[in-house]
């Protein structure tokens, strides 16, 4: 999730397309968040690890 969100950001970047900016940085938090999750020891989903 983290990689699509990078992947997005510059796509969305190099085309200048707002919409793609604003996915690719909600994705990043988003995996961001649960790699944060799972590092301290939180099951995300029921899973030690979110992948």
């Amino acid at each position: 999730m983290i990689v699509l969100g990078i992947i997005l950001l510059v796509v969305g970047f190099l085309l200048h397309l707002g919409f793609l900016w604003m996915i690719g940085i909600v994705l990043l938090v988003i995996g961001a968040i649960l790699w944060i999750l799972g590092l301290v020891g939180h099951a995300v989903g029921g899973r030690r690890h979110y992948w």
